[in-house]
């Protein structure tokens, strides 16, 4: 049966009624508990359909139709363009015997990675994904250097999917080799001998590959040289098919360790003696209550970062020869703020902190005596103190909302850091304030809110303000420099970043208060931080533009249909969209420890239908709406966008726009080439703009 539909737009003006394509319904009906469910638009999760690809053609003309009639896009495309040409550079990792790093000249759709003997010598490109297509669409995944310094494994992802494709080169030839793998997904890259150690999942059926349910994942070594098909089976469970594996092995080339996990928290974690190719693989915890993410190993005792026993994360030591939980012991123990990583360098720790959603990074020795503080450069967030474990240096970034990345050379002897690079833009930083303030939530809880703005504001409730955030999997938001922020803040507009429940910020207490049964806590959190921005006389009701992408799209879905009257503008971006069946497509069974599952019980059930975005549309006044989806997102497939779209056009009953602009060739993010990421993103700026009764002065 075709779509019939018609795309008229009565004019220009963003108050003119829009007339959306038709959509069919079908008579699909689900039984929870009892409970029927309808599912009408079920049709648009067949992503293989010609029905869905005519749905999709038709969405998009209407949605750049509308865009098209924006006087100033292509205004805002140019200042956002000007804005991110500047050369870019992440920070060198030194690691055998050589420095790797990205740059980016400027616009060029993907980073191209770079090796040096010295980093004030001659630089080689290693690898430029710019190369490899037409359109920029494919991008590196992962880079794995072998512990000799000869190869290089690297990733290769297409058109935006998460699947990715393994090859390998050598360093200093350039040669590439036979070796490609495939049906691998975000798998670890763990080098020992003559080969890897890396994960895949059994080849999907075909036409499935972005839809079907990823199951049976196994942990493999490759020798370089050799067929995939001749790869050593390392580990796998038959009885438990939704568990992921990764293996790593310690720099001293004694241990590999193994984690399997189930969802995106807690994991088990197993380790295996590489002195003998007959030792056996010992359980250390069987169980996945808690996160163990293996560190390194020091003075024969294998250091990992875990959350067990304590929800602020601590380091902690375990004895190959005698792993029992017993027998664990701390070397750094938890502390009031939330320990995020630890890197090994010169026999000292670095502990890299978060104190109210900003870095904090202390230094210890290899027992855990704590010595003292790096410094920060800058109030923000500072990543990266990565390398040979054995070198005295290390080199770090430092973001804030005002400044992009600078990266900085950290000498571990003396405690010392020093500018290595700073990047020239033409956003004036020194126009701009940012401040974090804390606001209470409907049942009181404090929630911290960074809040950036032109020096210059008036709190006469009559600003815009772009409000953000995800509240989930125990995420962490830190300040970070944006390019479409910069354009936004430019025009006078606030930006907000809320850090919610259900995120990392103060740990794993912090992070189940937003989830399961507790998941209506980050949507309130989210309502009151627009409550407080309006009354406080930043803003007002109609000025406010909500924006989230993944678990931060299924925030923005929720809270505009619990409350559509606070916002001007909503911008849902690849969102987890229908809670009752999320769980059936790709990896979405993984988030469940979050969400919980539909068939889980009765009352998890009637818990998730009560906020599900899909599910709680209703007839009334919604605000201007711009959906985003990838065509090839196999993360949080676009069905949900798709069906969260039509359902909105159809319940819509106000004038304001219900849009969707769906990428082709692109997934859930990562690995955007730049033309994309430019295009996409002047259309929100646009589109939000229009929307909110602002025209940017250029």
């Amino acid at each position: 049966m075709p779509i019939i539909g018609c795309i008229i737009m009565a004019s220009c003006c963003r108050h003119a009624k829009t007339e959306y394509p038709m959509t069919k319904k079908v008579d699909t009906v689900d039984v929870y508990f009892g409970h029927q469910i309808a599912d009408p638009y079920r049709w648009l999760e067949d992503d293989n359909s010609d029905e869905t690809a005519q749905w999709v053609a038709e969405q998009n003309k209407l949605t750049f139709s509308y865009l098209d009639q924006i006087p100033f896009r292509k205004d805002v495309q140019r200042r956002l363009t000007e804005l991110f040409n500047y050369p870019k550079q992440t920070a060198p990792i030194h690691t055998a015997g050589r420095f790797f790093y990205f740059k980016n000249d400027g616009m060029q759709n993907q980073n191209v990675l770079y090796c040096a003997d010295s980093l004030d010598g001659i630089e080689t490109e290693l690898l430029n994904p710019n190369t490899m297509t037409d359109d920029g669409t494919a991008a590196i995944s992962t880079v794995a250097v072998s512990k000799d310094g000869h190869n290089l494994c690297y990733g290769i992802a297409s058109a935006g999917s998460d699947w990715s494709e393994l090859y390998v080169k050598e360093i200093a030839t350039g040669k590439q080799l036979p070796d490609h793998l495939m049906w691998t997904k975000f798998t670890q890259v763990a080098w020992y001998g003559n080969g890897f150690f890396y994960s895949r999942y059994p080849e999907p059926e075909a036409g499935n590959e972005l839809t079907s349910e990823n199951i049976n994942n196994k942990l493999y070594y490759h020798n370089i040289g050799t067929n995939q098909a001749d790869d050593q089976l390392i580990y796998e469970d038959p009885q438990h098919p939704q568990r992921e594996f990764a293996a790593w092995i310690t720099t001293n080339n004694k241990l590999m360790a193994i984690t399997a996990a189930e969802s995106t928290s807690g994991n088990a974690l197993y380790i295996k003696k590489l002195n003998s190719s007959n030792s056996p693989i010992v359980n250390v915890v069987d169980s996945f209550e808690s996160d163990f993410f293996v560190i390194d190993m020091i003075n024969g005792k294998l250091l990992v970062l875990t959350n067990h026993q304590a929800p602020k994360y601590k380091l902690i030591a375990i004895d190959p020869d005698n792993p029992a939980p017993d027998k664990w012991t701390d070397v750094i123990p938890q502390k009031d703020i939330v320990l995020q990583w630890v890197s090994i360098k010169s026999n000292h720790l670095i502990a890299s902190y978060i104190r109210d959603a900003q870095s904090h990074i202390e230094v210890y020795d290899a027992s855990g005596t704590y010595l003292h503080d790096i410094t920060l450069p800058q109030i923000g967030s500072a990543d990266g103190f990565a390398g040979d474990i054995d070198d005295n240096f290390t080199y770090y970034t430092m973001r804030t909302f005002t400044s992009p990345i600078s990266i900085y050379r950290y000498n571990v002897t003396s405690n010392h850091s020093e500018l290595y690079y700073k990047p020239q833009t033409s956003f004036d930083s020194d126009n701009y304030t940012a401040k974090q303030i804390f606001y209470p939530s409907k049942d009181g809880t404090r929630i911290p809110m960074f809040i950036v703005h032109r020096k210059d504001i008036k709190l006469d409730g009559n600003n815009k303000v772009w409000m953000y955030g995800y509240g989930g999997f125990n995420i962490t938001l830190t300040p970070i420099f944006s390019i479409t922020r910069a354009v936004w803040l430019e025009q006078g507009g606030i930006y907000c970043q809320m850090n919610l429940r259900g995120g990392g910020e103060y740990g794993e207490d912090w992070h189940k208060a937003g989830t399961l049964h507790n998941k209506q806590n980050v949507f309130d959190d989210c309502i009151a931080a627009a409550e407080y921005m309006i009354d406080k006389g930043y803003t007002s009701a109609v000025n406010i533009v909500l924006q989230g992408g993944s678990n931060g799209g299924l925030l923005v879905g929720a809270v505009v249909n619990q409350r559509p009257d606070l916002y001007g503008v909503a911008l849902p971006a690849v969102g987890v969209m229908d809670m009752l069946r999320y769980h059936k497509f790709t990896i979405g069974r993984s988030w469940s420890t979050d969400y919980g599952t539909s068939d889980d019980s009765p009352d998890m059930f009637r818990y998730l239908l009560n906020y599900s975005p899909l599910h709680n549309i209703s007839t009334q006044n919604y605000p201007a709406t711009l959906v985003t989806t990838g065509d090839h997102d196999d993360r949080v497939v676009p069905a949900h966008s798709f069906k969260y779209a039509a359902t909105l056009q159809e319940k819509q009953t106000g004038n304001a726009p219900i849009l969707i602009r769906i990428e082709t060739n692109a997934g859930h993010g990562a690995g955007k080439p730049t033309s994309k990421w430019l295009a996409e993103n002047a259309d929100l700026l646009s589109f939000s703009f229009f929307n909110l009764g602002l025209t940017p002065k250029y």
